[in-house]
């Protein structure tokens, strides 16, 4: 798969495409349906697949102060997206004058002049242009005038619209179960193992404190069932995944103030991730942040906790 970065990264010789065109935050279910019949079309057309996403998400550039939970880093989501079969995934930087295209001109600018566009293919509700002017019945418009075909894919439903709005809320209530089903995958915490308080090590439960980058959706303050993984580092344990009990919140046992996500590698007391990135997938939810009247009963809870993750990631694993 390919990866481009503007308009200017496109190979000049590069020949008809078809096009998927979204933010695709969290690459969810709905984002998979709409990707796959670009991907078929293509097939039918003998032509490339291109998923065109952007960055900075738009609704920073428009509304300042506004951006959304992030689902995925743009590495990952282009991972996703590579792993359902496009060819190429060209990153657009959003910025407030890209912003102010017509739709006319935005079509034009990119999907005809530059990736030459046999198809393009959006959700019914794809809306695109200065203040979103245009919508799927001017993109069939744009078509006929450009000499390209343009397909709207229903938003898949389960019982409610699936939408990175909807991940969002799930994940905002610690659903995290009900956020898979839409995501078509556990969601993701993604960020580098820093020095925290060390206080799991003392306790017997040595966490990896992960620093995730900024407007990273954390799922609600709990403990979860969950795994993980480390994703880039020098060392040997890169690509390795572990059943994890995970903590997120502030620690009010100990009365803490900085909210953390804190990973513990079920059995696992000798690794050292300082400094490693790595990711955080997340099952189930165990039980709500609380604070304990003494150290012991805070052990034995987590022992309960590593237990019932241990059950749980177990369980998964043996579904797989």
């Amino acid at each position: 798969m390919r990866g481009w970065h503007g308009l200017d990264d496109v190979p000049e010789d590069w020949g008809r495409s078809v096009v998927t065109i979204g933010v695709f935050d969290g690459v969810h279910r709905g984002h998979q349906q709409m990707v796959g019949r670009a991907v078929a079309l293509a097939h039918t057309l003998g032509a490339a697949s291109v998923a065109v996403t952007f960055e900075p998400h738009p609704d920073e550039v428009i509304r300042p102060g506004s951006h959304p939970p992030q689902l995925t880093q743009q590495r990952r989501r282009t991972e996703l997206l590579g792993a359902l079969g496009v060819d190429a995934v060209c990153v657009l930087p959003f910025t407030l004058a890209f912003s102010r295209m017509s739709p006319d001109e935005f079509v034009q600018t990119a999907l005809v002049d530059r990736l030459h566009a046999a198809g393009v293919v959006v959700g019914e509700n794809f809306r695109f242009g200065h203040k979103a002017a245009g919508d799927l019945e001017t993109l069939r418009t744009l078509g006929e005038k450009y000499d390209f075909v343009a397909v709207g894919v229903p938003l898949v439903s389960d019982g409610e619209a699936i939408s990175s709005t909807l991940v969002r809320e799930r994940l905002a209530a610690g659903d995290v179960a009900a956020a898979a089903e839409a995501l078509g995958r556990p969601h993701r915490v993604e960020g580098v193992v820093v020095r925290g308080q060390q206080r799991g090590r003392a306790l017997g439960f040595p966490t990896a404190n992960v620093e995730s980058p900024p407007y990273t959706a954390i799922p609600a303050d709990g403990v979860y069932a969950g795994w993980l993984q480390v994703t880039q580092s020098p060392s040997p344990h890169e690509g390795q995944r572990w059943p994890a009990a995970i903590s997120i919140g502030t620690n009010p046992t100990f009365s803490g103030v900085e909210r953390t996500v804190e990973a513990y590698a079920l059995d696992r007391d000798d690794l050292d991730l300082y400094g490693a990135h790595v990711a955080v997938d997340f099952g189930l939810r165990l039980r709500d942040t609380l604070k304990f009247a003494s150290i012991q009963a805070l052990i034995d809870q987590m022992h309960a906790d590593v237990d019932e993750a241990r059950d749980f990631t177990a369980a998964e694993s043996s579904a797989m």
